[in-house]
């Protein structure tokens, strides 16, 4: 098990990386790791450019959080998950270029791929557009994330979380590269979807995988 000064070092790496692989820019993206009775989490104004180890938010569900440094505007959204799926343990939330769009048409990632069972189902659900940082938003979420380890926020992005940081960001790549070519091939024609059994079996495959 990792110190926490380790586990920082860990959350600017992924940050820092997260901006490499164009997932997030300027402060619009937040990450966190489940910490003690509470999280770690990326700090409000956040850039890649300033990211340091101590800028992590030692941040508690309820809000409240040690020192003067505020954390994400999103925290209630990384608390409402935490307390909803014991097995969320890290989370990403972005706004990469190819969950926007999707996003915006407030349509699910469809059985397009069988990787889309990497999600735990046959679709990544999407909310409807919610207004950025509130309650609703955050419970909402929790929903869409039933039986799932990733959502679309409709107009806004996506957030995933996962047993560990480093397979978050995996997750949030993944989704993002989905998300791309599924757009890709609405533009190319009429997509043909994975059957209910095809995904079934593909999500069976995926929960021994890795």
């Amino acid at each position: 098990m990792m110190d926490e000064n380790a586990i920082r070092r860990e959350l600017e790496s992924v940050y820092r990386r997260l901006d490499e692989e164009e997932l997030i820019f300027l402060a619009a993206g937040n990450i966190s790791v489940r910490s003690g009775d509470g999280m770690l989490i990326s700090p409000a104004g956040a850039s890649a450019r300033t990211i340091t180890p101590d800028a992590f938010v030692r941040t508690r569900l309820d809000g409240s959080h040690d020192g003067d440094r505020r954390p994400s505007s999103e925290w209630s959204m990384h608390a409402d998950i935490y307390r909803a799926y014991g097995e969320a343990q890290a989370i990403v939330h972005t706004h990469s270029d190819h969950c926007v769009a999707l996003a915006a048409t407030n349509e699910p990632l469809p059985p397009f791929h069988y990787m889309v069972a990497a999600f735990g189902g046959n679709d990544v659900k999407c909310v409807p557009y919610i207004t950025y940082a509130s309650p609703e938003l955050g419970r909402a979420a929790v929903v869409a994330l039933d039986q799932r380890s990733a959502c679309l926020l409709g107009n806004h992005g996506m957030i995933c979380h996962a047993p560990t940081l480093e397979k978050a960001f995996a997750a949030a790549l993944r989704l993002e590269i989905l998300c791309r070519q599924y757009i890709c091939a609405r533009q190319a024609g009429t997509v043909k979807m994975l059957s209910d059994e095809q995904m079934a079996v593909a999500v069976a495959r995926y929960k021994s995988y890795g």
